[in-house]
């Protein structure tokens, strides 16, 4: 069987990156199409020689300021010729799964989410994106068309998969499709279990504004607690002003000294709203509990009393009680270990060979 993989863009390192190499783990053959790479911005070792980029790879200054050209990604997408393949799998949260294919071509795709600010979070991208005048007057009628665009571009895909039920949810409401949930892969083996810890608490996020940084930040400030926060981003600058001396930020961490800073915390904090949320499943493959807004993908992985604990309002205050509730109790390494081992690489693996098999079997029969 001849497989391609498509992906986005490769201009960072996170969830859906880490989704991608287990796809390139699985099918070690395959090439990987995407619209952009940026080596020094990826960080992460990736095979080069299986990337294909897209005409936007060539416009000086696309690597770093991507965002600046979404209404040129669908034409770049669709320049893709993928004829030649049986199976096309992509990993997308957006531009990716409206590649055009052959009618003997199966496209599953790993959809991570519905296009993020042509749905529900484009009034908040027209506020926050961009002050200018000018901006704030076009900026509707392009999300315009790329939203009639993400729409259309979606009914090309022959099955979807994704990685929770909140955002399969939200797949039936935008693109009318039914998708089947697969968590995605944590290296758990990565992670040893510790009950003792260093006393300090622990985020581990990229520093943009939704991820609500803030929050965390001023509960431990108030509450006289020790955060280290890894990750960078935008709101880094604003973030450092917001911090005072409880909070350390250390900044881009490598994978491979992640595990330690894991053993070491009391809990991970996540005050953010995400689709699935990997770092708690990663906290507990350490022992460690995660203090957790309730909604988004948490509400999937974390078992509230047993794995971590929620709060209710993203305010600093819900927060500060949350934490000084989760003080009180106690947390078994194991029990939450246990939890984490339910989303290991290797059941992800499994669990879509055997989705990829079937589709297969399925679609060959209807042509």
């Amino acid at each position: 069987m001849r497989i391609a993989l498509v992906h986005d863009y490769l201009v960072q390192f996170g969830g859906a990156e880490r989704v991608l190499l287990a796809l390139m783990e699985l099918f070690p053959n395959a090439p990987v199409f995407t619209l952009l790479y940026d080596k020094e911005r990826l960080r992460i070792p990736i095979d080069e020689s299986r990337l294909r980029t897209s005409f936007l790879q060539n416009i000086p200054g696309s690597r770093k300021h991507y965002r600046y050209f979404p209404l040129l990604m669908p034409l770049a997408i669709e320049q893709f010729d993928l004829k030649k393949y049986d199976l096309v799998l992509s990993a997308t949260h957006s531009f990716g799964k409206g590649i055009i294919v052959g009618p003997n071509t199966l496209h599953i795709s790993y959809c991570f989410t519905p296009t993020r600010y042509v749905w529900d979070d484009s009034h908040r991208y027209v506020r926050d994106f961009s002050r200018s005048p000018i901006f704030q007057r076009f900026a509707p009628f392009a999300l315009s068309y790329i939203r009639q665009w993400d729409y259309y571009a979606a009914q090309r895909v022959t099955t979807y998969l994704t990685l929770s039920k909140y955002v399969s949810r939200r797949i039936q409401k935008y693109y009318h499709r039914s998708a089947q949930v697969i968590a995605p892969p944590v290296e758990v083996q990565r992670f040893t279990p510790q009950a003792e810890n260093d006393g300090y608490y622990l985020v581990v996020l990229r520093l943009v504004q939704y991820k609500r940084v803030d929050i965390a930040i001023q509960a431990c400030e108030q509450l006289g607690r020790s955060l280290k926060i890894v990750g960078s981003g935008p709101e880094e600058a604003i973030l450092r002003h917001v911090a005072g001396k409880n909070t350390e930020f250390l900044g881009f961490v490598p994978d491979d000294q992640l595990p330690g800073l894991y053993a070491g915390a009391k809990a991970l904090l996540f005050p953010q709203e995400e689709d699935f949320g990997i770092t708690p499943v990663e906290a507990a493959a350490a022992g460690k509990p995660t203090i957790a807004y309730r909604a988004g993908g948490a509400i999937e992985t974390i078992k509230e009393m047993e794995t971590g604990l929620f709060f209710n309002e993203q305010i600093p205050h819900s927060l500060m009680a949350a934490i000084r509730h989760f003080e009180t109790g106690h947390w078994d390494v194991d029990t939450i270990r246990h939890q984490a081992e339910r989303f290991d690489k290797s059941l992800f693996l499994k669990q879509l060979q055997t989705i990829v098999d079937k589709e297969w079997q399925r679609f060959t029969i209807a042509i």
